[in-house]
């Protein structure tokens, strides 16, 4: 698509778009000031039963919820387009890729180094191959080797005090015209369509996470711990299952209500019906 006065590098702007979409970042131009906050469990039984038929080969990097969860996410978006859009400087752009970002501790320890890893997804791209590359940047993160991202705030941390607050200053005035350099962009996860933080790797129950005014992600996904929990039949009965919690933090901005509701539901299907992740992100599902 050829760029257009007024996109950004990394999106395009929004020209047709319904009135209230286009007042409602005039008078709540903060992200940070208009996240919608949903939660949602999801019973994990065909997960479990998938994973363990991609395992049964015994790869060498063994499948599992996150690589599940990062496919999800990404084919969710993916087919619902309107969740790849973001605010910036009162204006809606339609980000140019689906990507996903995440942090990796480089070990688990209180005073263990984290490093940043980003997913570009394409249309064509299924479990397998987003396994694959989830893979190497795990082991590139987990490697000796400085992250692009980390190789920017070490830059910036060696400064005097005084240039820091200029820096600042300035990052943020071309964050928010998009004029920020790649090389910034392409080691941040703010700059990302999602941002997943696995706290069920940390035990840790899933909960809230805020959005950022810095950056153009618009959605936030939080992952808990698996366990049982009572799932409860129509006639009142209950079944203790294998489940997982999820948070999902989104910029109310973009879309109305029942948008998000069906793409939530798209996320419910695709994570009960996990095989689905075996066919590429951009082909559609009956949900």
């Amino acid at each position: 698509m050829k760029k257009k006065f007024g996109d950004r590098k990394d999106g395009a702007k929004l020209r047709d778009i319904h009135a209230m979409h286009l007042v409602m970042p005039l008078m709540y131009p903060n992200r940070c000031d208009n996240e919608a906050f949903i939660s949602e469990r999801i019973d994990l039984t065909n997960v479990l039963a998938y994973l363990d038929a991609k395992n049964a080969g015994n790869p060498e990097y063994k499948y599992n919820l996150f690589q599940v969860m990062v496919t999800a996410m990404l084919k969710t978006i993916t087919l619902r387009p309107k969740m790849n859009r973001f605010i910036a400087n009162k204006t809606m752009y339609q980000r140019n890729e689906v990507s996903a970002a995440f942090t990796v501790k480089k070990e688990f320890a209180d005073d263990g180094s984290e490093a940043l890893a980003l997913i570009h997804s394409t249309g064509a791209d299924t479990i397998d191959t987003i396994h694959d590359e989830i893979f190497r940047q795990i082991s590139l993160c987990r490697s000796d080797e400085v992250d692009k991202g980390t190789q920017s705030l070490n830059a910036v941390q060696s400064l005097p005090g005084f240039l820091i607050q200029a820096v600042g200053a300035g990052a943020r005035f071309l964050d928010r015209h998009g004029w920020m350099p790649q090389s910034v962009i392409a080691g941040d996860p703010y700059y990302s369509s999602v941002v997943l933080t696995n706290l069920g790797s940390i035990r840790l129950h899933a909960g809230y996470h805020h959005l950022t005014n810095w950056g153009t992600t618009s959605v936030f996904c939080a992952i808990g711990e698996i366990k049982k929990r009572p799932f409860y039949n129509e006639d009142g009965t209950v079944r203790m299952l294998p489940s997982v919690d999820l948070g999902l933090t989104i910029d109310e901005r973009l879309a109305d209500g029942y948008y998000y509701s069906k793409t939530v539901r798209l996320l419910k299907t695709l994570l009960e019906n996990p095989e689905l992740l075996d066919k590429p992100l951009q082909e559609e599902v009956v949900y």
